[in-house]
Parts: C-alpha cells; structure tokens; sequence
C-alpha cells in the first residue's frame, strides 16, 4: 500500500478553503476605495461639503430673494410713489413761481435743502436710459421710477423739461459716496457671521463623520488582507451605523463560512483515511483470497466501507447546505401525533432488537402543530440514529405540550453525556472520549443538524440526563408561528 493518494486528497481539501478565502480577500480590495494617488483628508472633505452646502445655500437665498423682491415690486413702487408725490408737487410748484430760465439755479438751491440730489434734464436725453413702459408713464405726467439707480422722473407739466429726484439714498458727502452703501455692508456682514456659524457647525458634524469613515476603511483594508477577525468600531453618527453594523456581520459570515469550510475540509479528508484504508486492505486480500467465503467476506467489508463513505458525504454535504445559508422554511400544520409516529415507524428498522416506543399520551387531543415537512425530519431522524448507536436496550421517545412550546423527548438506557459535555455534542466533529468514537460509525454532524434545524423553527435542541440511565435530547420550538 503506498500512502500518496490520501495526501493527495487532503491537500486537495486544505486549498478548497484557501480559495475561498483568496476569493474573500479579493472582494475586500475591490470594495475598497483606492485613496492613494487622490487620499482624501478632513480639511479637503470639510471644504468641498462646505462649498458644496454654503453656495447652494446662497444661490436659493439669493433666487428667493429675487423672486420676493420681483413680487414686491408693484407694491413697492405704488407705495413709493404716493410716499413722493407731494414733495415732487411741491418741488415742481416752487419751480413754477420762476421764470424757466432760471429753474436751474432754483433747483440748486433746492437740492441744497433735500438729502437727496435734484436735478433737471431734457426729456430726449431719457429715451436710452429709460425702459419703455417707463417712458409710456413719464409722457402721461406719472412718476417713473429707476430701479437700477432708485431715482424718480416727474415731467414738469407740459414742457421738455424733466425734474430727476435720486439717488434717493445717495448722500454728496464725499466720504460716504466713496463708502458701500449701508445695505451692502449689512447684507455682506450679515452673510459672514451665517457662514462662519454655519462652518463652525458643519465642522463639528463631519468630524465625527470623518472618524466613522476612517474606521470602516480601515476594517474594509484589514479584511482585504486577510485579517478576518478584524471588526468596525460603533459608529459615532447614525449616518455610518447601518454600514459599520453590515460589514462587521458581513465578516462574522465569511470567518464562519471560511472556519466551518476549513473544519469540514480537514475533518472529511481526515475520516476519508479509514474506509479507504480498509478498502485497499481488502483488494490487497481479495487478490490473494482462493476461498468463496474469504472473498464474499471482503466484499461484504467493501460494500460495508462504501456504504460508510457515502454516509459520509451525505452528511457533510447536509450540514455544508444549513451551514453555507439558511433554507427558507415552509411551515404547514401537522396533526402532531400521528405525524410523530410516523416518523418514529420510519426509523424503526434500523434499530434492530432495540426497543423503541412512543408516547404521546400528554399531547393534547387532535393537536396540530407548525413544522417544515422537509427539514424538521432531518432533526428527528438524526436523534434517533444517535440514540441507536449508544443505547443497550431500551428507547422511549415521548412528547408534550408546554404553553406554547412543543417539545419531543427522546430517552435511551446508554451510558449518557457527562453534563460539561451536554453543549459540545451539539458542534459539528464533537466526539466524547467513550461514547462519540469511531466504532459507533458516527463522524459528529447529527446532531449538529439537529440544532441548526431547530434554530430555523425558532426553537432549540438540548441534551440532559434520562430517567433511563442513558441520556435524553429535547426538541423544543413554538407549537404555532
């Protein structure tokens, strides 16, 4: 016998999880923002949000500005002109009283008087200047208003000559016509202290931002090299807590999926080694065996080990399936005592001389009850294969009711678990040192299918002490979902 084709299958299940895990890591650096080349700093993602918010902050101030001020116009200049109509009267009254050659100097000296300047121009000078529905009111002895330069036009009865009133906020001391206008200085300090307060808050909320930004770039770099144990920090703003909470879960899945790929590649081509060891053992003697009998025996060991390979690999691809991702399950109500004995009936053969009985005498009458049909047999004929393998004589499987909870009650008459060792028996390859050997034929994945089902159903699967002697699993979830 030469002992190069089991190596050679275990180092064909060690690069199985190698793979998998290369295949993870190359995820990790594709999701990875590359930030070398153009690295991204606070400052630079401070400024861009800051410029980005701050300019379309003012561009709507300012369209809503102008859409208010549009608005307000007509209004304004109604008001604008009855606020001016009498000084203008009053003005053009005073100017009456003179001779027209001499309005100029009048005006002089009135607008000596007046805050605002006055002064008089032709009326051909204004058709430029003017816009056209300005023009139609300055002809028919209305006031014409300037918006651009806040000056009002009056013609002065039926001549050519034209009374300008305005800037009407405009002073002729030299050191304030040099000087921006009170309400430029107001808008632009008021638009200061807006953006200072505004940057001072946006600072302080993109810190913290930053900070969650950071940590998950870090975990999404340390899982892309490999480090399957790293995690995200909590989240500092509810912005990144979804995403922190999602990438750590993520993780924890594929550090299970990698781990429980690693464990059932090794396990499997570790108790590969035993049938194939037997069975090149019995070709080695079937060529030497002359006897009928000697070769139907071997055979028989063959088919035997055969049988126990195929076992193997049913149960590994099973547990593989709940493993790799949830089944959905399909829950339908049953009438829970028939189903039960059904079941029970459908095992029965292979527990040989053993006897196993059924009681469902506590179960409340005609009670039906929520199960997969497809995955909840997987747990009770799991149970029952174990109980057949370490009881002497005797198995009673029972059930009943708890409030809501339904619980199956299997018992056997072996030398039971220790109660340190009640929770492991549930891990996949978990094996005790008297009752979970080799020779039971048992590779440690029933009863690990066994709890995966339950936890599917909402429910759990738990070992204790018998009142057999042996030892007792109870399957317990919610009667109705």
């Amino acid at each position: 016998m030469t002992g190069t084709e089991p190596g050679a299958a275990d180092k064909h299940q060690q690069s199985q999880p190698e793979r998998a895990q290369g295949l993870a890591r190359a995820f990790f650096r594709v999701a990875l923002p590359r930030w070398r080349g153009g690295r991204y700093s606070l400052s630079r993602l401070f400024f861009n949000f800051y410029l980005l918010a701050m300019g379309s902050f003012v561009a709507i101030a300012f369209t809503a500005d102008f859409v208010i001020s549009t608005a307000q116009r007509g209004i304004t200049d109604d008001y604008a002109r009855r606020f001016m109509r009498g000084t203008i009267t009053l003005i053009e009254d005073e100017l009456f009283r003179h001779p027209r050659h001499v309005w100029e100097a009048t005006i002089e000296q009135l607008d000596q008087k007046f805050s605002y300047k006055l002064n008089i121009v032709e009326r051909m000078t204004l058709d430029q200047s003017l816009k056209p529905e300005q023009v139609i009111k300055l002809d028919a002895g209305d006031i014409a208003i300037d918006h651009d330069g806040d000056i009002m036009y009056h013609r002065l009865g039926n001549s050519s000559k034209i009374l300008v009133v305005g800037p009407l906020a405009a002073s002729h001391n030299l050191e304030q016509t040099e000087r921006l206008p009170l309400e430029i200085r107001l808008r632009l300090l008021t638009w200061s202290l807006i953006g200072l307060i505004f940057g001072i808050v946006l600072w302080f909320w993109v810190r913290p931002v930053w900070r969650d930004l950071e940590s998950i770039r870090q975990t999404a770099r340390d899982l892309g090299d490999g480090n399957f144990g790293a995690r995200s920090p909590s989240a500092r703003s509810q912005l990144f807590s979804p995403l922190a909470d999602t990438m750590n879960s993520m993780a924890e899945r594929i550090q299970r999926l990698l781990a429980t790929h690693r464990e059932l590649s090794s396990s499997i081509s570790h108790e590969l080694r035993t049938p194939i060891a037997r069975m090149r053992f019995a070709l080695e003697m079937l060529a030497e065996a002359t006897q009928l009998s000697e070769r139907q025996r071997l055979w028989a060991m063959m088919e035997s080990d055969l049988d126990e390979l195929d076992r193997l690999i049913d149960t590994s691809l099973t547990y593989a399936r709940f493993e790799r991702e949830a089944p959905e399950i399909q829950l339908s109500s049953v009438p829970f005592a028939d189903w039960l004995i059904d079941q029970v009936q459908s095992m029965r053969l292979l527990g040989r001389e053993l006897a196993v009985a059924v009681d469902t005498s506590r179960l409340p009458p005609e009670l039906h009850v929520d199960l997969d049909r497809k995955l909840m047999p997987y747990a009770v004929s799991n149970i029952l294969r174990n109980a057949f393998k370490y009881t002497r004589e005797k198995i009673q499987v029972s059930a009943e009711q708890d409030g809501e909870r339904i619980q199956i009650l299997v018992d056997d008459d072996g030398i039971g678990i220790p109660p340190e060792e009640r929770e492991r028996v549930f891990t996949a390859f978990a094996r005790l040192d008297r009752s979970r050997d080799r020779s039971t034929g048992g590779y440690g994945l029933g009863l690990a299918i066994v709890r995966r089902v339950l936890e599917l159903h909402g429910g759990t699967a738990t070992a204790a002490a018998s009142p057999l002697g042996g030892a007792r699993f109870i399957l317990s979830w919610n009667a109705h979902q």
